[in-house]
């Protein structure tokens, strides 16, 4: 029998509590109440003197209370930040304003800070709310400092995987509970005793599993047995640390951020080699977060270390366009220490040469202007400068700051400390070119390596994803020939050939089933400028339809604007041809202001190509619609270093190979994480197929220290080869669908990881370009067969969910059950409402003849009832539309059908919003405004809606009035589902 959770729970709280850690035990505190009188209670104790001995009253600590009311953990984050390390909370006190101290940052360990653990607390219930059953309303246990609850655990028996934990915490927040004093937790842990994850607070809807973390020792070795972890990293000083040392906050995507632990040991051994005098580099994969740790590394510095008297954070001018600047403002923002880009040389000598204790970010060019020309010996501020006691970090180390320079600052800054980070360092292998008897490996340069983690590491550790990559063979050009014109590949058919493979044969590439908004992107990279000025002209021409390539119809019943291209390149003076470079992008810049509304001209290049960087992110919500989103964007150089776009998810490569550390910058653009069915970042190759693998397989090798582990997915025979297998042996246990019913407890958990290896690898099957023109008939099953099985999977797993006993685990030998996977091979093509429209449009304004209108309304009314299945409202209306149309064609020519549905639908909200006033006697403007700037269903007016009420007439007409508060809280929550099953489905127009 598996052991108990109140046996676990009572095991974590005496390890956090033995010998001679900090943590004391509350068994007393079990309610909010509880919670806000132990608050109140060291908050006095901590300020007794600016209390002058005399406690708060009642009506000073509901101001306290009303400040520590976080509207998201996000606002927790920044109002722990403090000012200069300190937290407080302010009190009017008659004439006096009272900045009372809840926490000092300094104070790790000792001082001022308090560290309680609860357990069992009893989530306070909502307005109206029934009594829910009392398990379902108790909090495992909770860590606090000062009174704070900060870290947070939900423990679960091995008979539960840690997702349950996951799911419960999503479950407590879509509800609520983490409101109150508890609106100020950062950080959750949850844990089935032998697997226990991390994470940073976050609202429900922004919680991904993908972002669950596991604590890893220096060595990369997993810590995943709770108490371990425990005695890791929610020890004290350890916890308070990453609830405040090592949480960042990204001031653009609005989030926390908690640093994984290759991160926190790479920033504690740089601190422990700044005490020693001691310079490094930092070996982080591109892709793992460089720029996060970099900045913390610069940040801590500035903090832990007294003796450095500022913190430099060099960059190349041609970044700042990129995202290290933006991103280093976005996670300063908020911080304790001042982050300061400088604007100019003269800034620059200003900002060193002042007594502040800053981090500045600069760039290698201005430095150097300052170097040689700017600081000569007799400025008055030389010798200041010159003897301050700083240290450098450098992200993108091996190509930021060559050789030549790093020794011109060196010899300037006589006591300098250097830090570089890369993600693709500077080997023998691959050093940098000769000159006389400067460095030429990145370990010569700046001095030993002080952290590493490979791509091999990071692929292991789900921090990033592997790689699945294609080298295709133009038909008409010889792979076997070893002098290959590079001219076969400019001509027109080769370019054509390219084209048609991204637009036509890469759906899973761009994730097309994902739907409208939620697709992915794709960079196009070619061999020089010229070259990718003719492709963007022929993608032109092909999206207009002037060549042989046409864009597959099934595409464009999602995206009927795909594809949304643009091009970015360098337009510098001083380059041949940057007159024809200057008129080529003037168009282009043209065609992007068409598309998006803005105005940029050739002399606003620079906020060109930042806009173009963030609408590639999708950092910030205004770029999650698709009418601001771009698919494609070709570049010869430009992103394939430093630039950080999770839903990007594949590379065109039309040029010849690389070199090594080139090769993996330039991979590394595609493997961030993002959703659940990004499984693979994949580059596709269109030149010199054996030599480009070849380069790969080597740049793959030195980046993962000699091995490539699972940085690597199969190639297509490889993966055909083991779907052929696992489809084998799916069959084997379940020669059809149906079979699964009689197989025993036993055997459907073996059928189920049958399925899951099947799944994952048709999943990847699809993805292969190769793949077009072919479906899994060719293999001897059926896609309603897959259905079948997917179905009984479904089924299978809940089944197995409610009934566990071996955590998920495989049967002996067997491949492991993840309760968790959800099958991706086949997921329904969202067809877009706005495409079905402008089919019936079409439809309208045709001259067909009887026997083709006819066959085009039955082919739209099919495309309506798969719509409907999922938003059954919108799709009535247009049904309603189309039959009108079948019955008299004539009737809607020259009318415009996307305004007859808008019509239709504002009609049947304003029924809506009349109907729900009427019943419940509230003020038809307020329900209107609820409806009309509903928030995914929230109500925005909450209290204005309550207070509108009209109880008298309400109870006058009802037979079985509630009483009041009852009644208000039941009409909210009557609203908020009207608004997601009445309301939403028509304002969305998608299918969601």
């Amino acid at each position: 029998m598996a052991e108990l959770e109140s046996s676990i729970e009572k095991k974590l709280i005496e390890q956090l509590c033995y010998g001679d850690s900090q943590w004391t035990y509350r068994p007393d505190l079990k309610t909010e109440e509880d919670l806000w009188a132990n608050f109140r209670h060291i908050l006095e104790q901590n300020n007794k003197a600016k209390l002058d001995d005399v406690p708060l009253t009642d009506s000073e600590f509901e101001q306290v209370r009303n400040q520590i009311q976080f509207a998201s953990f996000y606002d927790a984050g920044r109002w722990l930040v403090g000012e200069n390390g300190r937290v407080y909370v302010h009190v009017q006190r008659g004439n006096d304003t009272l900045h009372l101290l809840v926490l000092n940052h300094a104070h790790v360990s000792g001082g001022t800070s308090v560290y309680e653990v609860i357990n069992q607390y009893r989530a306070f219930k909502e307005e109206g709310e029934e009594q829910l059953d009392e398990r379902d309303r108790r909090f495992d246990v909770t860590m606090m400092i000062n009174g704070l609850p900060l870290i947070h655990v939900e423990l679960k028996n091995r008979e539960h995987s840690f997702m349950d934990g996951f799911r419960q915490i999503k479950k407590y927040i879509g509800e609520g509970k983490f409101k109150g004093i508890f609106s100020a937790v950062q950080m959750f842990v949850t844990s089935n005793a032998v697997d226990t994850r991390y994470f940073s607070a976050a609202r429900d809807t922004e919680l991904n599993p993908k972002f669950l973390f596991s604590w890893l020792d220096e060595e990369n070795r997993p810590v995943p047995g709770y108490l371990d972890f425990a005695g890791k990293i929610l020890r004290i000083p350890e916890a308070h640390e990453i609830v405040t040392k090592y949480t960042v906050l990204d001031q653009d995507a609005r989030r926390l951020i908690l640093l994984r632990p290759y991160q926190i040991h790479a920033i504690e051994v740089i601190r422990r080699a700044s005490k020693r005098g001691i310079s490094g580099f930092v070996w982080h994969t591109t892709g793992s977060g460089k720029t996060l740790t970099s900045y913390k590394a610069t940040r801590n510095l500035l903090t832990d270390i007294p003796a450095v008297e500022k913190t430099v954070f060099l960059i190349d001018r041609k970044d700042l366009d990129e995202k290290t600047t933006m991103d280093f403002q976005s996670y300063a923002e908020n911080d304790i220490v001042d982050v300061d880009e400088t604007d100019n040389v003269t800034d620059l000598i200003r900002k060193l040469a002042d007594d502040d204790r800053q981090m500045i970010v600069t760039t290698i060019q201005k430095m150097q202007i300052m170097i040689n020309r700017r600081l000569t010996e007799k400025h008055p501020k030389y010798k200041r400068i010159r003897s301050l006691k700083i240290a450098f970090v450098v992200d993108e180390c091996h190509r930021a700051v060559t050789p030549a320079t790093k020794r011109a600052f060196e010899t300037f800054f006589t006591g300098s400390l250097w830090y570089g980070f890369t993600g693709t360092p500077r080997f023998p292998e691959n050093p940098y070119p000769m000159m006389g008897d400067l460095p030429r490996t990145t370990e010569a340069l700046y001095g030993p390596c002080l952290s590493r983690y490979t791509i091999k590491d990071a692929v292991h550790d789900e921090a990033v994803l592997g790689f699945m990559n294609e080298y295709l063979i133009d038909s008409d050009i010889d792979p076997n020939d070893p002098d290959i014109n590079p001219g076969l590949y400019e001509r027109e058919s080769h370019m054509l050939m390219v084209l048609n493979t991204i637009l036509n044969k890469s759906n899973e590439k761009f994730g097309i089933a994902n739907g409208k908004g939620k697709t992915y992107e794709a960079i196009l990279t070619t061999t020089s400028i010229r070259q990718a000025q003719r492709y963007y002209d022929l993608l032109k021409k092909v999206k207009a339809g002037g060549t042989p390539v046409r864009i597959n119809e099934e595409i464009h019943k999602v995206l009927p604007d795909f594809p949304k291209f643009a091009i970015t390149y360098s337009i510098s003076e001083n380059e041949e041809g940057s007159a024809v470079n200057q008129d080529k992008m003037k168009e282009a810049l043209q065609d992007y202001n068409d598309m998006f509304g803005t105005r940029y001209g050739i002399d606003q290049i620079d906020g060109y190509n930042t806009n173009l960087n963030k609408r590639l992110a999708r950092k910030e919500d205004k770029f999650k619609a698709r009418s601001r989103q771009l698919d494609l964007v070709i570049v010869v150089d430009r992103l394939l270093t430093g630039f950080d776009a999770p839903c990007l998810s594949t590379v065109f490569m039309d040029r010849p190979p690389m070199q090594p550390h080139d090769i993996i910058q330039t991979l590394s653009r595609t493997n961030r994480l993002f959703d659940k069915r990004k499984q693979y970042g994949q580059i596709v190759t269109f030149q010199e197929p054996k030599r480009f693998r070849a380069a790969v397989d080597e740049a793959l090798k030195l980046f993962s220290a000699g091995g490539i582990g699972d940085a690597v997915a199969g190639d297509w025979d490889e993966t055909e080869s083991a779907f052929v297998a696992a489809l084998a042996d799916l069959r084997a246990l379940t020669p059809t669908p149906a079979d699964v019913t009689g197989l025993s407890k036993r055997e459907k958990k073996r059928f189920a990881a049958l399925f899951q290896r099947f799944d994952r690898l048709l999943t990847q099957l699809r993805s292969f370009t190769v793949f077009d023109g072919r479906n899994i008939e060719d293999y001897g099953i059926t896609q309603a067969e897959y259905e079948d099985y997917k179905a009984h999977y479904l089924n299978v797993i809940e089944e197995l969910r409610g009934d566990r006993d071996d955590g998920g685990e495989g049967d002996g030998g067997e491949t492991p059950l993840n309760m968790d996977y959800e099958p991706l091979a086949y997921d329904s093509v969202k067809i877009d409402y706005e495409y079905i429209i402008g089919l019936i449009q079409d439809v309208v304004s045709s001259d067909d003849e009887e026997e083709d209108f006819a066959s085009k309304v039955m082919e739209i009314r099919g495309y309506i009832t798969e719509f409907s299945r999922e938003n059954e409202k919108l799709g009535g209306m247009m049904l309603r539309i189309l039959d009108d149309v079948e019955r008299d064609r004539q009737a809607y020519a020259g009318r415009n059908i996307s305004e007859i549905l808008a019509r239709m639908k504002s009609e049947a909200i304003y029924d809506v919003v009349d109907s729900f006033s009427e019943k419940w006697f509230v003020s038809r403007e307020a329900v209107e405004y609820a409806v009309e700037n509903n928030n995914h269903g929230a109500i925005p007016n909450a209290t204005v809606l309550k207070d509108s009420l009209r109880y008298a007439d309400y109870r006058e007409s009802t037979a079985e009035p509630l009483k009041k508060p009852k009644a208000r809280s039941q009409m909210i929550a009557e609203l908020e589902n009207v608004i997601e099953k009445e309301i939403l489905p028509l304002q969305n127009g998608v299918r969601s």
